[in-house]
Protein backbone atom coordinates (compact mmCIF):
# COMPACT_ATOMS: atom_id res chain seq x y z
CA UNK A 1 0.00 0.00 0.00
CA UNK A 2 1.26 3.24 -0.96
CA UNK A 3 0.44 6.89 0.13
CA UNK A 4 -0.62 8.89 -2.82
CA UNK A 5 -1.11 12.85 -3.05
CA UNK A 6 -4.73 14.05 -3.98
CA UNK A 7 -5.86 17.82 -4.06
CA UNK A 8 -8.82 17.18 -2.53
CA UNK A 9 -11.93 15.51 -0.54
CA UNK A 10 -14.67 13.83 -2.61
CA UNK A 11 -18.28 15.50 -1.98
CA UNK A 12 -20.37 14.84 0.83
CA UNK A 13 -22.69 11.99 0.13
CA UNK A 14 -26.20 11.56 1.07
CA UNK A 15 -25.42 9.16 3.36
CA UNK A 16 -28.84 7.14 3.98
CA UNK A 17 -29.42 6.85 0.14
CA UNK A 18 -26.23 6.24 -1.09
CA UNK A 19 -25.77 2.71 -2.90
CA UNK A 20 -23.17 0.07 -1.68
CA UNK A 21 -21.36 0.45 -5.62
CA UNK A 22 -21.51 4.57 -4.11
CA UNK A 23 -20.14 3.65 -1.14
CA UNK A 24 -17.24 1.87 -2.25
CA UNK A 25 -16.50 4.60 -4.56
CA UNK A 26 -16.90 7.17 -1.03
CA UNK A 27 -14.69 5.47 0.85
CA UNK A 28 -11.70 4.73 -1.84
CA UNK A 29 -11.83 8.38 -2.67
CA UNK A 30 -11.78 9.74 0.66
CA UNK A 31 -9.26 7.27 1.90
CA UNK A 32 -6.96 8.18 -0.90
CA UNK A 33 -7.29 11.89 0.38
CA UNK A 34 -6.29 10.91 3.80
CA UNK A 35 -3.45 9.27 2.82
CA UNK A 36 -2.05 12.26 0.62
CA UNK A 37 0.56 14.64 1.11
CA UNK A 38 -2.53 17.34 1.17
CA UNK A 39 -3.75 15.99 4.38
CA UNK A 40 -0.94 16.20 6.59
CA UNK A 41 -2.35 20.15 7.04
CA UNK A 42 -5.16 18.57 8.76
CA UNK A 43 -4.02 15.52 10.03
CA UNK A 44 -0.48 16.72 11.19
CA UNK A 45 2.86 15.19 10.39
CA UNK A 46 4.86 12.24 11.91
CA UNK A 47 7.06 11.73 14.62
CA UNK A 48 10.93 11.66 12.63
CA UNK A 49 12.05 9.61 15.55
CA UNK A 50 9.33 6.34 14.36
CA UNK A 51 9.87 4.33 11.47
CA UNK A 52 6.33 3.49 9.63
CA UNK A 53 5.70 0.72 7.18
CA UNK A 54 3.31 -1.49 5.82
CA UNK A 55 3.04 -5.10 6.76
CA UNK A 56 1.04 -8.16 6.15
CA UNK A 57 -0.07 -10.29 9.02
CA UNK A 58 -1.12 -14.20 8.01
CA UNK A 59 -4.64 -15.05 9.72
CA UNK A 60 -7.17 -18.06 10.08
CA UNK A 61 -8.50 -17.39 6.35
CA UNK A 62 -7.28 -13.99 5.19
CA UNK A 63 -4.11 -11.52 5.31
CA UNK A 64 -4.52 -8.33 6.70
CA UNK A 65 -2.41 -4.91 6.18
CA UNK A 66 -1.41 -3.69 9.23
CA UNK A 67 0.67 -0.44 9.96
CA UNK A 68 3.48 -0.43 11.90
CA UNK A 69 5.26 2.04 13.84
CA UNK A 70 8.68 1.90 16.01
CA UNK A 71 11.44 4.23 17.51
CA UNK A 72 14.07 5.09 15.11
CA UNK A 73 17.33 4.03 15.65
CA UNK A 74 20.32 6.21 16.98
CA UNK A 75 19.12 6.75 20.55
CA UNK A 76 20.37 4.94 22.90
CA UNK A 77 18.26 1.96 24.10
CA UNK A 78 15.83 2.38 21.22
CA UNK A 79 15.68 1.13 17.32
CA UNK A 80 15.25 -1.16 15.34
CA UNK A 81 16.93 -3.47 17.65
CA UNK A 82 14.91 -3.53 20.56
CA UNK A 83 13.52 -6.78 21.65
CA UNK A 84 11.61 -5.76 24.58
CA UNK A 85 9.46 -2.81 23.71
CA UNK A 86 5.82 -2.50 24.62
CA UNK A 87 2.72 -3.24 22.16
CA UNK A 88 -0.01 -0.87 21.75
CA UNK A 89 -2.41 -2.19 19.39
CA UNK A 90 -3.92 0.72 17.71
CA UNK A 91 -7.51 0.75 15.67
CA UNK A 92 -8.36 3.97 13.33
CA UNK A 93 -11.61 5.27 13.65
CA UNK A 94 -14.02 5.78 10.45
CA UNK A 95 -16.23 2.10 10.32
CA UNK A 96 -17.21 2.27 6.77
CA UNK A 97 -13.97 4.62 6.01
CA UNK A 98 -10.59 5.44 7.47
CA UNK A 99 -7.12 4.18 7.29
CA UNK A 100 -4.47 3.81 9.58
CA UNK A 101 -2.51 6.80 7.69
CA UNK A 102 -4.81 8.85 9.11
CA UNK A 103 -3.65 8.76 12.72
CA UNK A 104 -0.33 8.77 11.72
CA UNK A 105 0.79 11.73 14.15
CA UNK A 106 -0.40 9.92 17.25
CA UNK A 107 0.63 6.87 16.87
CA UNK A 108 3.98 7.50 15.84
CA UNK A 109 4.90 9.77 18.37
CA UNK A 110 3.64 7.43 20.99
CA UNK A 111 5.66 5.01 19.11
CA UNK A 112 8.78 7.11 19.18
CA UNK A 113 8.18 8.54 22.60
CA UNK A 114 6.96 5.50 25.03
CA UNK A 115 9.00 4.22 23.04
CA UNK A 116 7.24 1.09 22.29
CA UNK A 117 6.08 -0.47 19.32
CA UNK A 118 2.80 0.37 17.44
CA UNK A 119 0.89 -1.92 15.39
CA UNK A 120 -2.10 -0.08 13.78
CA UNK A 121 -5.09 -2.36 12.30
CA UNK A 122 -6.08 -1.77 8.90
CA UNK A 123 -9.43 -3.67 9.42
CA UNK A 124 -12.13 -4.80 6.75
CA UNK A 125 -14.52 -1.56 6.56
CA UNK A 126 -18.30 -1.81 7.60
CA UNK A 127 -20.01 -2.41 4.01
CA UNK A 128 -23.26 -4.68 3.05
CA UNK A 129 -20.09 -7.95 2.77
CA UNK A 130 -18.22 -7.08 5.91
CA UNK A 131 -20.85 -6.22 9.33
CA UNK A 132 -19.23 -5.30 12.50
CA UNK A 133 -18.43 -8.57 13.30
CA UNK A 134 -15.57 -8.84 10.70
CA UNK A 135 -13.60 -5.72 12.04
CA UNK A 136 -13.97 -6.61 15.56
CA UNK A 137 -12.27 -10.08 14.63
CA UNK A 138 -9.63 -7.98 12.85
CA UNK A 139 -8.84 -6.39 16.21
CA UNK A 140 -8.52 -9.05 18.16
CA UNK A 141 -6.70 -11.99 15.70
CA UNK A 142 -3.82 -9.15 14.97
CA UNK A 143 -3.63 -8.47 18.53
CA UNK A 144 -3.64 -12.09 19.40
CA UNK A 145 -0.86 -13.15 16.39
CA UNK A 146 1.62 -10.16 17.70
CA UNK A 147 1.31 -11.63 21.17
CA UNK A 148 1.63 -14.79 20.45
CA UNK A 149 4.99 -14.65 17.74
CA UNK A 150 6.53 -11.44 20.29
CA UNK A 151 10.08 -12.25 19.40
CA UNK A 152 9.44 -12.06 15.69
CA UNK A 153 8.05 -8.00 16.74
CA UNK A 154 10.55 -7.33 19.20
CA UNK A 155 8.13 -6.88 21.97
CA UNK A 156 7.44 -7.79 25.65
CA UNK A 157 4.08 -9.53 25.67
CA UNK A 158 3.49 -8.80 29.10
CA UNK A 159 3.40 -5.09 28.30
CA UNK A 160 0.41 -4.66 26.40
CA UNK A 161 -2.43 -2.09 25.17
CA UNK A 162 -4.78 -1.53 23.04
CA UNK A 163 -5.88 1.57 21.69
CA UNK A 164 -8.86 3.21 19.58
CA UNK A 165 -10.83 5.51 18.14
CA UNK A 166 -14.25 6.13 17.52
CA UNK A 167 -15.52 2.96 15.82
CA UNK A 168 -11.96 1.30 16.06
CA UNK A 169 -12.15 2.44 20.37
CA UNK A 170 -15.25 -0.05 20.43
CA UNK A 171 -12.82 -2.91 18.68
CA UNK A 172 -10.58 -1.75 20.96
CA UNK A 173 -12.98 -1.93 23.92
CA UNK A 174 -13.85 -5.41 22.63
CA UNK A 175 -10.68 -7.05 22.25
CA UNK A 176 -10.07 -5.95 25.73
CA UNK A 177 -13.16 -7.83 27.11
CA UNK A 178 -12.08 -10.59 25.04
CA UNK A 179 -8.39 -10.11 26.28
CA UNK A 180 -9.99 -10.93 30.21
CA UNK A 181 -12.16 -13.80 29.04
CA UNK A 182 -9.00 -15.72 26.95
CA UNK A 183 -6.67 -15.14 29.69
CA UNK A 184 -4.69 -12.69 27.35
CA UNK A 185 -2.96 -10.11 30.39
CA UNK A 186 -3.75 -6.35 28.81
CA UNK A 187 -2.09 -3.15 31.22
CA UNK A 188 -4.29 -0.79 29.39
CA UNK A 189 -6.76 0.27 27.26
CA UNK A 190 -7.18 3.48 25.60
CA UNK A 191 -10.56 4.77 24.04
CA UNK A 192 -10.86 7.93 21.96
CA UNK A 193 -14.47 9.69 21.47
CA UNK A 194 -15.72 5.77 21.77
CA UNK A 195 -18.65 4.32 19.94
CA UNK A 196 -19.72 1.69 22.43
CA UNK A 197 -23.11 0.86 21.43
CA UNK A 198 -24.74 -0.17 18.27
CA UNK A 199 -28.13 -1.74 19.54
CA UNK A 200 -31.53 0.45 19.35
CA UNK A 201 -30.54 2.44 21.98
CA UNK A 202 -27.40 3.89 19.40
CA UNK A 203 -28.97 7.20 19.44
CA UNK A 204 -30.95 7.52 22.55
CA UNK A 205 -28.75 9.87 24.24
CA UNK A 206 -28.76 13.61 25.54
CA UNK A 207 -25.34 14.43 23.41
CA UNK A 208 -26.33 12.90 20.04
CA UNK A 209 -29.80 15.05 20.09
CA UNK A 210 -27.55 18.29 21.49
CA UNK A 211 -24.40 17.51 18.65
CA UNK A 212 -26.78 15.72 15.79
CA UNK A 213 -24.87 17.35 13.06
CA UNK A 214 -21.69 18.87 13.64
CA UNK A 215 -18.97 19.06 10.95
CA UNK A 216 -17.35 15.28 11.69
CA UNK A 217 -20.32 13.09 12.53
CA UNK A 218 -23.54 13.67 11.97
CA UNK A 219 -26.64 11.08 12.94
CA UNK A 220 -27.39 10.36 9.21
CA UNK A 221 -23.50 9.24 9.60
CA UNK A 222 -24.47 7.43 12.71
CA UNK A 223 -27.34 5.17 10.95
CA UNK A 224 -25.18 4.02 8.29
CA UNK A 225 -22.74 2.43 10.43
CA UNK A 226 -25.66 1.18 12.82
CA UNK A 227 -27.50 0.07 9.25
CA UNK A 228 -23.96 -1.53 7.94
CA UNK A 229 -22.62 -2.82 11.43
CA UNK A 230 -25.46 -5.45 12.44
CA UNK A 231 -26.97 -7.19 9.45
CA UNK A 232 -30.38 -9.14 10.41
CA UNK A 233 -29.94 -11.39 12.67
CA UNK A 234 -27.26 -10.59 13.94
CA UNK A 235 -27.54 -9.73 18.16
CA UNK A 236 -25.96 -5.97 18.38
CA UNK A 237 -25.76 -6.31 22.10
CA UNK A 238 -22.67 -8.66 21.57
CA UNK A 239 -21.05 -6.21 19.08
CA UNK A 240 -21.75 -3.46 22.28
CA UNK A 241 -19.31 -2.87 24.95
CA UNK A 242 -21.99 -1.06 26.56
CA UNK A 243 -24.29 -4.29 27.03
CA UNK A 244 -21.66 -6.22 28.06
CA UNK A 245 -22.42 -8.41 31.26
CA UNK A 246 -19.14 -8.47 32.87
CA UNK A 247 -16.69 -5.89 32.66
CA UNK A 248 -14.77 -6.53 35.87
CA UNK A 249 -11.15 -7.42 36.16
CA UNK A 250 -10.78 -5.56 32.52
CA UNK A 251 -7.32 -3.53 31.76
CA UNK A 252 -7.51 0.27 33.60
CA UNK A 253 -8.75 2.45 30.87
CA UNK A 254 -8.54 6.01 29.85
CA UNK A 255 -11.90 7.11 27.99
CA UNK A 256 -11.02 10.90 25.84
CA UNK A 257 -14.42 12.18 25.49
CA UNK A 258 -14.72 15.42 23.29
CA UNK A 259 -17.74 17.36 24.37
CA UNK A 260 -19.09 18.51 20.93
CA UNK A 261 -19.20 15.55 19.71
CA UNK A 262 -22.65 13.33 19.34
CA UNK A 263 -21.12 10.24 20.24
CA UNK A 264 -19.94 12.43 23.73
CA UNK A 265 -22.77 10.36 26.12
CA UNK A 266 -21.06 6.64 24.80
CA UNK A 267 -17.82 7.54 26.30
CA UNK A 268 -19.37 8.64 29.74
CA UNK A 269 -21.68 5.91 30.22
CA UNK A 270 -18.83 3.21 29.62
CA UNK A 271 -16.49 4.75 32.18
CA UNK A 272 -19.06 4.75 34.48
CA UNK A 273 -20.24 1.07 33.72
CA UNK A 274 -16.36 0.19 33.74
CA UNK A 275 -16.29 1.99 37.06
CA UNK A 276 -19.48 0.44 38.85
CA UNK A 277 -18.02 -2.90 37.55
CA UNK A 278 -14.83 -2.61 39.41
CA UNK A 279 -12.39 -1.47 36.35
CA UNK A 280 -10.27 1.43 36.74
CA UNK A 281 -10.92 4.10 34.67
CA UNK A 282 -10.23 7.60 33.95
CA UNK A 283 -12.90 9.98 32.03
CA UNK A 284 -11.15 13.12 30.71
CA UNK A 285 -13.38 15.33 29.02
CA UNK A 286 -11.94 17.99 26.33
CA UNK A 287 -14.35 21.13 26.32
CA UNK A 288 -14.88 22.34 22.82
CA UNK A 289 -13.34 19.58 21.04
CA UNK A 290 -15.18 17.65 18.60
CA UNK A 291 -15.42 14.10 16.79
CA UNK A 292 -11.87 12.55 15.67
CA UNK A 293 -10.27 16.28 16.67
CA UNK A 294 -7.15 13.75 18.26
CA UNK A 295 -6.46 12.56 14.57
CA UNK A 296 -6.59 16.77 13.62
CA UNK A 297 -4.15 18.35 15.27
CA UNK A 298 -4.28 21.04 12.23
CA UNK A 299 -7.22 22.56 13.14
CA UNK A 300 -8.02 20.76 16.43
CA UNK A 301 -6.00 23.13 19.09
CA UNK A 302 -7.20 20.10 21.61
CA UNK A 303 -4.66 17.63 20.22
CA UNK A 304 -2.23 17.97 21.61
CA UNK A 305 -3.25 18.24 25.00
CA UNK A 306 -5.06 14.72 24.60
CA UNK A 307 -2.22 13.17 22.99
CA UNK A 308 0.62 14.30 25.70
CA UNK A 309 -2.56 12.78 28.07
CA UNK A 310 -2.57 9.57 26.52
CA UNK A 311 0.73 9.05 26.37
CA UNK A 312 1.47 9.78 30.11
CA UNK A 313 -1.16 7.10 30.45
CA UNK A 314 0.36 4.39 28.86
CA UNK A 315 3.82 5.22 29.91
CA UNK A 316 2.55 4.87 33.50
CA UNK A 317 1.24 1.79 32.82
CA UNK A 318 3.08 -0.20 31.03
CA UNK A 319 6.17 0.34 32.84
CA UNK A 320 3.70 -0.23 35.91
Amino acid sequence: MSEVTATGRPPEPDWLAMTAEELVAYRDAENRWRASNAARAILGDPDPGATIHWQKVALPGRELPVRVYRPASGREGEGAGRTDLPLVLHVHGGGYVGTAVQCDWVTSHLAAQLPALVVSVEHRLLAAESPLSAAVDDGWDVLQDVVQHAAQWGIDPARTAVFGESCGALISALAAIRAKEAGLHLMAQVLVNPAVDVTETMLDHASITQHAHTPTLTVPQLRLIQRLAVPPGTDPRALSPLSAGNLNGLAPALVVVPTHDPLADHGRRYAERLRAAGTPARLTEYPAAGHAFLSMPGVAQQAEAARAEILEFLRASLTA
